[in-house]
């Protein structure tokens, strides 16, 4: 698999404009369900083809029964349906239970115990619920919430972020008065509480270093209550372009968005020195992501992550420079593993020592949130209920 499952079905469903909406809900389900399951599917099964694949998913996983199914099935799927009944289950192997590749759990296995594997694992294989975060420029936490209890709408506050509401189901958003008024966003528990540790004040110059489609820089932007500086970098014009939308709706008048050559450009050079906190939410593996994008399990590589690890080196090193003497920086990624996280921080702390390392539960405790996870943010679905993600919160003592 080299494309992305949602890019997959988003040209599948315009190529067949025809199918309704219950259709299209069902196929992007079925597909995902499968991409969750497929580790189990195929040892349990034999299934050796997608179609297969699509009939025990819906046999084992949906309840649809084999006679149910039987119209659709030729002469030779019939012939291994039939067969698969008699098929004994066999114990599966650490990350066939896990839904996860091996080369991953081998990863894993440096830092979670088999017991915690299987958790986070199974936790990655549900579907997420939905997140959005409050645009405190324009609304509060109870308003929204009120709003949604009079709708009948299913909704909590998050039990960390104090930004966040929780949707029960996946409620249709794009035409709700509250999101077309720009007083929600989409946004993952996990990811508001990052803008949480950078803690931006007003009138401060921030930049949000790989911007990407700007979900962080609106919640930075209103952190800051719009006034200050705040520019967006990003290396994709496409990404940069759909935060214009979303930044008119926001109501922020101190979001800047500028696109990048590389790490390098001359608009990074410019501000050297200048900044008063950057946030870096670096291009990762995406694994603490798994439940959205359950593709990423065939599209990674244990080399994949050796390579992006040297592009977050070069993006964390070029991004430091920005800041002034007491400047913070974060490191992010929406990722749980060490290579991509730890290690990272722990390089670039030996090579900068004018950077050190804040404890990132005292910066929460700062905010008045309530979560320990150590010296570093560090969430795992089975144990937050957010996406996986970590997070180094880091302060500049000086110039090197």
């Amino acid at each position: 698999m080299t494309q992305p499952a949602d890019a997959v079905l988003s040209r599948y469903f315009r190529a067949h404009p025809r199918l309704g909406q219950h259709d299209r809900a069902f196929v992007a389900e079925t597909v995902f369900g499968v991409l969750r399951r497929r580790y189990g599917l195929e040892h349990y099964t034999g299934a050796d083809t997608p179609r297969r694949l699509l009939l025990v998913y819906l046999n084992r996983s949906q309840g649809v029964s084999l006679r149910q199914l039987e119209p659709l099935l030729g002469r030779d799927d019939a012939q291994w349906a039939a067969a698969l009944r008699a098929r004994p289950d066999s114990e599966p192997p650490l990350n066939v239970a896990a839904e996860l590749p091996q080369w991953l759990v081998a990863m894993l296995g440096a830092e979670l115990p088999d017991d915690e594997i299987l958790a986070l694992g199974r936790a990655l294989a549900q579907p997420a619920p939905l997140d959005l975060r409050v645009n405190t420029q324009l609304a509060t936490r109870d308003e929204v919430l009120a709003q949604f209890a009079s709708e009948g709408v299913g909704a909590a506050a998050t039990p960390y972020s104090p930004l966040g509401i929780r949707l029960e189901g996946k409620p249709a958003l794009n035409r709700h008065p509250l999101f077309l008024g720009g007083k929600i966003e989409v946004q993952d528990e996990s990811s508001q509480l990052s803008c949480c540790l950078l803690a931006p004040k007003r009138r401060e110059m921030v930049v949000d270093f790989c911007a990407g489609a700007g979900g962080k820089t609106l919640a930075l932007g209103a952190l800051m209550q719009s006034l200050g500086r705040l520019y967006a970098f990003d290396v994709s014009e496409p990404r940069l372009n759909k935060l214009k939308p979303r930044l008119k709706r926001s109501g922020l008048s101190n979001v800047h968005p500028q696109l990048l050559a590389n790490e390098n450009d001359i608009r990074v050079k410019r501000l050297a020195g200048k900044i008063d906190r950057v946030l870096i939410d670096a291009p990762c593996s995406g694994f603490g992501t798994l439940r959205r994008n359950p593709d990423l399990k065939w599209r990674q590589s244990a080399a994949g992550i050796d390579e992006l690890a040297a592009k977050q080196r070069a993006i964390l090193n070029a991004a430091a420079q920005l800041l002034k003497p007491g400047g913070r920086l974060v490191y992010a990624t929406c990722s749980f593993l060490r290579a991509e996280n730890q290690d990272i921080v722990a390089a670039f702390l030996a090579a900068h020592p004018q950077f050190t390392l804040l404890p990132a539960n005292n910066v929460l405790k700062q905010q008045h949130i309530s979560l320990d996870t150590g010296e570093f943010l560090q969430l795992y679905t089975h144990r937050h209920g957010c996406d996986g993600f970590f997070a180094a919160v880091m302060e500049c003592r000086g110039r090197p």
